[in-house]
């Protein structure tokens, strides 16, 4: 197995600056206080497998992308360079997999976002590979819209530990997307398929490709929001989350909002936009009722872990399963086509504590139950 872990995948997530491409934007994430999280979603794959170490050879890279993680847990490790630098870059990703494929590798697992997704592809096009070798995503970036990656970390793990007990699984191709960061951050959403990989095809592992909104369903936007206006108590908070679905309440309130980040609201007044997860948690302990508001992805279902990091597991918990409101287009379930929603809040006992019935708002006072899972 070759692995590749992207030490700073993810690391923009928290602060609300939507990714983490580029040095100037993972210097300023660890400005703001972002804590690197990579190692651990890998570490949360690894551990699936660790009873299986006698049957597994992992090649990888020196240092954080790799070396480290797989040594301190126990593996039986190859480390093909040791100039992997502190602060790596797309450059080093591609260099590793380059020499990952020259070990001939049955297997390559990567962990990272959209952008080391991209890398992988770059990589195993121009060696003629991209068909042919299969590979597994453990998410962990800000954006993770390709179809490359498990839905959880330990998904990832679980596979694997499948695929080393020698079931047989087919492979399917799945979509590379990425998205331009800075458009992104100007909360214009311009993504790009750039090819095909293959992965396992394994549904109740491997997450689908993000989808768009084939129908704008302004009407049943509107009497959403107009619900969960009606139903807002005075001097509560309520944190509004990223997408059109939750902004279109901000819409009937007339407020300005930010399509991919969190906002929060008061007593129908907006009091700041674009929130990090420690300035959410500030607010947290102003002792004031609090709601989170949000959606689903469409085509994949997540509900935490995609696009929305700052609402992470310490801000989850201290608002309480029982303040989060959930809004989805009754469209949007029937393209789950009966898979459960999704969470990866990075807290395995979190993502347990979530699971279960829970109601959706699908128009005006309508609700329908469906499983998180």
């Amino acid at each position: 197995m070759g692995l590749v872990i992207n030490p700073v995948a993810g690391i923009g997530g928290a602060v609300a600056l939507k990714g983490s491409d580029g040095l100037d934007t993972v210097k300023t994430a660890l400005e703001l206080g972002a804590k690197p999280m990579a190692q651990v979603r890998a570490r949360s794959a690894l551990e699936q497998i660790q009873s299986s170490q006698q049957a597994v050879k992992i090649y990888t890279a020196a240092n954080d992308m790799g070396e480290n993680l797989c040594r301190d847990m126990g593996f039986d490790v190859d480390v093909l360079s040791q100039n992997t630098p502190d602060q790596t870059s797309a450059e080093d990703t591609e260099t590793t997999v380059a020499r990952l494929l020259e070990q001939g590798i049955d297997l390559l697992v990567f962990a990272g976002g959209d952008g080391t997704a991209r890398n992988v592809f770059n990589v195993l096009q121009t060696m003629n590979q991209d068909q042919s070798l299969p590979v597994i995503g453990i998410p962990a970036g800000c954006k993770i819209h390709s179809a490359v990656y498990a839905v959880t970390p330990r998904h990832a793990g679980e596979l694997l530990e499948l695929i080393i007990r020698g079931r047989p699984l087919s492979v399917r191709e799945a979509a590379v997307m990425d998205i331009d960061e800075a458009a992104f951050r100007d909360d214009q959403v311009k993504a790009k398929r750039y090819g095909y990989l293959k992965v396992p095809a394994e549904n109740q592992y491997m997450q689908n490709m993000k989808e768009g909104g084939v129908e704008h369903e302004e009407l049943i936007l509107q009497d959403m929001a107009a619900c969960l206006i009606e139903s807002m108590e005075d001097d509560t908070l309520y944190f509004i989350g990223s997408g059109t679905t939750p902004r279109a309440v901000m819409d009937e309130l007339g407020l300005e909002s930010t399509l991919l980040g969190v906002d929060l609201v008061e007593n129908q007044q907006l009091v700041a936009s674009d929130m990090s997860e420690q300035q959410i948690l500030y607010c947290l302990d102003a002792d004031k009722p609090v709601r989170i508001i949000l959606t689903i992805i469409g085509g994949q279902g997540h509900l935490f872990g995609r696009g929305n990091q700052q609402f992470s597991a310490e801000v989850i918990r201290k608002t309480g399963k029982e303040n989060i409101i959930i809004m989805a287009t009754p469209e949007k379930l029937h393209a789950l086509d009966g898979q459960p929603i999704r969470v990866d809040t990075g807290d395995e006992q979190l993502n347990h504590e979530l699971c279960g019935m829970v109601q959706i708002l699908t128009g005006y006072d309508q609700y329908t139950l469906y499983k998180i899972g």
